[in-house]
């Protein structure tokens, strides 16, 4: 995929929102990060990996410990996205929000594939796009007017889904919802739920 084209895509979509693992260092102590990133490849799993209801119990800041950062990445809205993250299991922003957002604006300065963190614990989420190109990517996500993630976009060490086929993380954010198509899981996620800053980890 040319860049020109990449970035006749971002115009295009710019216009349309207008208008309305790490690689271990040494074996020991990687052979831990290995089986957990292998574990899912090395072995036939059914996705989405699925969770309890008891992950969304309340805590002390709605289903999560605490609010979402204050300084997310994008320009997101802070209380939009508490909201959606914290105090929420069925809504999401409007379609189309995250158009209106910079993430294209910034699209061309950030590094690919995009990763993409939750907004309250900054854990890494999403990657994208994987097995397939930024253009195809950008494309289906204005389709459907979310973020779309496929089965190996997901971070599966911290993404759940539950049986109604709500996508959170494991430590109780709302994330979206898996809506799968003749092309199997899609999950639409809410830009507001992953606009976080990486933490330590």
């Amino acid at each position: 995929m040319k860049f020109a084209n990449t970035l006749s895509i971002c115009a295009m979509l710019v216009a349309s929102a207008s208008a309305r693992s790490a690689t271990p260092s040494a074996f020991v102590g990687a052979s831990r990060a290995f089986s957990k990133t292998s574990a899912l490849k090395a072995t036939p799993v059914k996705l989405p990996v699925l969770a309890d209801e008891e992950v969304m119990s309340p805590k002390a800041h709605g289903t999560s410990e605490k609010p979402v950062q204050k300084n997310l990445r994008w320009s997101c809205d802070y209380e939009t996205a508490d909201r959606i993250c914290n105090f929420n299991r069925h809504y999401a922003e409007f379609a189309g929000y995250w158009q209106g957002t910079k993430f294209l604006e910034e699209l061309s300065t950030m590094e690919q594939p995009i990763k993409f963190y939750d907004s309250v614990t900054g854990q890494l989420l999403f990657t994208a796009p994987m097995g397939r190109t930024l253009e195809e990517f950008l494309v289906e996500s204005q389709g459907h007017g979310w973020p779309s993630f496929r089965d190996e976009e997901v971070n599966w060490d911290y993404v759940r889904c539950l049986s109604d086929g709500e996508c959170i993380s494991t430590t109780g954010t709302h994330l979206g919802h898996n809506i799968p198509d003749g092309k199997g899981n899609r999950y639409c996620i809410n830009l507001v739920s992953v606009a976080g800053n990486p933490t330590d980890e």
